[in-house]
């Protein structure tokens, strides 16, 4: 698979108002997670990987302890995922995964930003037939198969595993996320992942040049000002 995962998604610019819409984003994600599947990082291992992103893109211990503080309280907003799929400038493939506690108000905003992009949102399943949903754990490694040996005595199914400058990179199902993390950590100890993440990796990827460059930083620009947006998917290569 390559490193097809780090185009997982288009990161902000560290303006001070996206930094303020990155660390609202990952409140909102971290609140839901610990909702969800418990406020111990230790017995909720979504959460315990979500923290270590946050921290590794340098959002407070304050922003992700009040969000913490929120789920504990068991009373709070009430969101769902919603996600979206269609094509974007220069016909590439896209899918916008969204938290959101008004689902009409979401859909308007992101069909919106179809639009004003000359793009086209899609009906469910459109585009995300072409991407596979998947977990991916990378850490600092070389034992490829002592790794491979360790995820198959787990039973954890897994789709590809890689070794590139010193880095294991593991590919699974999306549905075997906890049970390869778990497997690992077993394994192998206290890890430091350089990806610990669940994402949509395509099976193909688009070109796309000229003004249709312009207009897909556009569109993700227009995405990533939702707060409601969470990630944005795309098979765009420059």
């Amino acid at each position: 698979m390559g490193r097809a995962y780090q185009n997982r998604k288009e990161s902000m610019a560290k303006t001070a108002d996206a930094k303020t819409k990155l660390y609202s984003k990952y409140a909102r994600e971290i609140y839901v997670t610990a909702k969800s599947g418990g406020v111990d990082p230790d017995g909720n291992l979504a959460l315990r990987g979500l923290i270590d992103r946050a921290k590794k893109d340098q959002v407070p211990g304050h922003v992700i302890d009040k969000a913490i503080d929120k789920a504990k309280g068991g009373g709070g907003e009430d969101f769902a995922k919603a996600r979206y799929e269609g094509f974007g400038p220069g016909n590439c493939m896209v899918i916008v995964d969204c938290l959101t506690d008004n689902p009409n108000r979401t859909f308007a905003d992101v069909r919106n930003c179809f639009t004003k992009t000359k793009s086209k949102i899609g009906t469910e399943g459109s585009v995300s037939h072409m991407f596979d949903h998947c977990a991916i754990l990378a850490f600092k490694g070389k034992d490829e198969e002592g790794t491979l040996e360790a995820l198959m005595m787990a039973d954890v199914d897994v789709t590809d595993i890689e070794n590139e400058d010193g880095v294991i990179t593991v590919f699974a199902p999306h549905t075997e996320y906890f049970k390869a993390k778990q497997a690992l950590i077993d394994t192998f100890g206290e890890l430091d992942f350089e990806a610990d993440l669940i994402q949509f990796v395509p099976q193909t990827t688009t070109e796309i040049s000229g003004d249709d460059v312009a207009m897909f930083e556009k569109f993700t620009d227009m995405l990533n000002d939702l707060d409601d947006v969470q990630n944005i998917f795309h098979n765009a290569e420059f």
